[in-house]
């Protein structure tokens, strides 16, 4: 199979979407991609490492953007091949896997990588895999373990489903186990015993309790959440339980450190009898808008009719730029909250909308 990358982004997102692309069964998109970028493409350093996919200009420009997408999407649900529709306010939309999460991003970029022919920024692409997955297999973590020169750059933007916002830095991300203890009993004779699932309630009443923090950084208002997220406790129908246990997930401001968003969790159950445990952390990243790269990015998209700036709700890629110094923004179309749908699907208006306003950036035009 072949894609053009000269077509309207629109017509090549829903090409990509008819590559079916499982996490860890991205091997046939790749291919696609790769050589796409090697026939249609010029003055790119193309290179394939695994499943991910990258490319690079080498014009010695004073500045460099990576623009990123990840191929992968969550399992297919009737929704492949894609098709077009017209929605109730009358807007042509694409439907399919991926459509929102993130095809059409990657349609952009594509698009772009064969179109622009004179940027005013250096480009590094990257097409990666198992972003839906579990961090083992994300590519992009294998690019910065193997290949981290390929991550240098002055700005990075994430194809994520923005709606055609700048949505900035990202959350970050902490669970952990709260382990209660008790004495096993019949529960006909339960004064003869110490509940366990009762102990977690002084601990669901703290988080029921709980408010959250709400935090300005450069113009971007990020609130935080603490929430019980899985119980689990009990031996049979007729048994006092000696074990219970809850997993709090906490999404903090990228203010805040791992260790810090640590503390300030162990600070909210203090006095508590339980154990706890953290089971899975990821650092938040910082918007970083203040960078002239961002800068820039931000004055060519509200010149051209974006939608603006605001905070990124939830945990992206772009944390492992912002660990590297780098600023770097989630931009792309689709509305974040239809993504892993059933009916997921996307405005082509806003296709076509942020390849305009990418193109407008990576050329300098003004006006």
């Amino acid at each position: 199979m072949t894609i053009d990358l000269h077509a309207d982004p629109i017509t090549l997102t829903a090409a990509l979407v008819d590559i079916p692309s499982i996490s860890l069964g991205e091997a046939a998109i790749a291919d696609v991609v790769e050589r796409a970028l090697r026939e249609q493409t010029v003055g790119f350093e193309v290179l394939r490492h695994g499943n991910v996919v990258l490319a690079r200009t080498n014009r010695g420009l004073p500045t460099r953007v990576i623009l990123a997408g990840h191929l992968d999407t969550v399992p297919i649900a009737d929704n492949v091949p894609s098709r077009f529709a017209v929605n109730p306010l009358g807007e042509q939309v694409l439907y399919g896997c991926g459509t929102v999460d993130m095809k059409s991003g990657d349609a952009v970029f594509l698009h772009l990588a064969a179109t622009v022919a004179d940027p005013v920024h250096d480009l590094t692409l990257i097409f990666y895999d198992g972003e839906e997955i579990a961090a083992e297999f994300n590519g992009l973590g294998h690019i910065e373990r193997d290949l981290p020169g390929w991550l240098a750059g002055d700005l990075a933007v994430l194809g994520e489903p923005s709606a055609g916002w700048i949505e900035a830095g990202c959350q970050g991300t902490l669970r952990v186990r709260l382990d209660t203890s008790g004495v096993r009993a019949h529960s006909a004779r339960a004064w003869l015993g110490d509940n366990a699932i009762h102990r977690l309630a002084p601990i669901l009443q703290r988080l029921a309790e709980y408010r959250a923090r709400e935090v300005d950084i450069d113009g971007c208002v990020y609130r935080e959440g603490l929430s019980a997220v899985r119980v689990a406790g009990g031996v049979a129908g007729n048994v006092v339980p000696d074990a219970a246990e809850v997993d709090v997930n906490f999404r903090f401001a990228p203010d805040r450190t791992v260790d810090q968003a640590v503390e300030h969790v162990r600070e909210v159950f203090d006095g508590l009898e339980l154990s706890f445990d953290v089971t899975d952390s990821a650092p938040g990243a910082l918007p970083g808008l203040t960078a002239p790269a961002a800068k820039d990015l931000i004055a060519s998209v509200q010149r051209h009719g974006g939608g603006g700036v605001r905070a990124k709700y939830g945990w992206t890629d772009v944390s492992r730029f912002a660990a590297r110094g780098i600023p770097a923004v989630n931009f792309g179309p689709g509305d974040p909250n239809l993504a892993h749908k059933r009916d997921e699907h996307v405005p082509v208006d806003q296709i076509t909308a942020v390849t305009a306003m990418l193109r407008n950036y990576l050329t300098g035009t003004a006006g």
